[in-house]
């Protein structure tokens, strides 16, 4: 009989202890996500400077 009160009690302790547990929600947001996009891309394209320049300077260019 003692040990069906102690089997109690501890399976009791157990339910409680999982009452305490803090609980996740997961919900969409009330406003829309807003992302900022302000970036400035600058590059240089050197390729067609580069064959450019191969073009003049070639020795069929009569320069030289």
């Amino acid at each position: 009989m003692k040990y069906r009160v102690i089997l109690v009690v501890a399976a009791a302790a157990v339910l409680f202890s999982f009452g305490c547990s803090p609980t996740v929600k997961v919900a969409a947001p009330d406003k829309p996500i807003t992302i900022n996009l302000n970036v400035k891309i600058q590059h240089e394209i050197l390729v067609k400077v580069d064959k450019e320049l191969d073009d003049v300077l070639s020795e069929d260019s009569g320069l030289f």
